[in-house]
């Protein structure tokens, strides 16, 4: 039995996550499925990153066992062709059995990004958070940087959420402000922030519960202070609302 491990980056608008379930179309079910009609198995695929409804991926990290005698770089290039456009396969390679994509994990990073433009732009908007608010990015830092190092997250933590532990370690946070995003080569103007933060594990909803405080302290809604006590509550009630997933993209997973 041989091993394939896939990087893959995909458009999350149209699909229920990244999970198989029973009903709602999946990312991983849509590429499972791509890689069964090629080699004629039922295609275990295993992901590094429950990613959910509308978040995107540029780095998800995947991999399944194939009897299939196919190299790496041709499961590739016939899984592409078959997958929607939304979906790419960016590389494959073999890898061993001691290999598991989340287990094996050292740190993932995410990014989302923020509006706070009176006007929405017509190509940027499905990958947004449009914030009618001034946000004092200031107050965003300094909140922010008492994430860093470890914690006990369970302020941060979505329903549902099945992790043994609520402990994660922050290895850094940043918050920059952005005048333009690039487009098919032009660089599109307006007033952006784009967070990032990386750290060794996540729980579910983690990052947009974070991102949703973090906007209360940059529009005035709740202090620095109030955010540190947020934190140290381990009371999800007492944290700023999830941040919508549309603006959410899985950079990088680090092994």
């Amino acid at each position: 039995m041989r091993f394939i491990r896939l990087l893959i980056e995909y458009n999350g608008a149209g699909y229920h996550g990244w999970q198989s379930q029973k009903t709602g179309r999946t990312l991983q079910e849509t590429i499972r499925a791509t890689i069964g009609s090629i080699t004629g198995e039922d295609i275990r695929l295993t992901g590094a990153s429950r990613t959910d409804a509308g978040v995107h991926a540029l780095g998800q990290v995947a991999v399944f066992p194939t009897g299939s005698a196919l190299t790496a770089d041709t499961f590739r290039r016939a899984v592409n062709a078959k997958l929607p456009p939304d979906i790419r396969i960016r590389s494959a390679v073999e890898t061993d059995g001691q290999f598991h994509p989340r287990f094996s994990a050292i740190r993932k990073s995410y990014l989302y990004l923020i509006s706070t433009d009176r006007i929405r732009s017509p190509f940027l908007y499905p990958y947004l958070w449009y914030v009618m608010a001034d946000l004092d990015i200031a107050r965003m830092h300094d909140s922010a940087a008492m994430l860093l190092g470890a914690h006990d997250f369970s302020a941060f933590r979505g329903s549902g959420c099945g992790a043994k532990t609520t402990h994660r370690t922050v290895l850094s946070l940043e918050i920059d402000a952005m005048e333009e995003i690039s487009f098919m080569t032009t660089p599109l103007r307006g007033e952006f922030i784009r967070i990032r933060i990386e750290a060794n594990a996540f729980l579910r909803h983690m990052v947009r519960n974070i991102v949703g405080t973090l906007v209360g302290v940059g529009s005035g809604k709740t202090s620095p202070a109030e955010f540190r006590e947020i934190l140290e509550s381990c009371d999800r009630t007492k944290a700023g609302p999830t941040a919508p997933p549309q603006g959410l993209f899985l950079e990088e997973i680090i092994y």
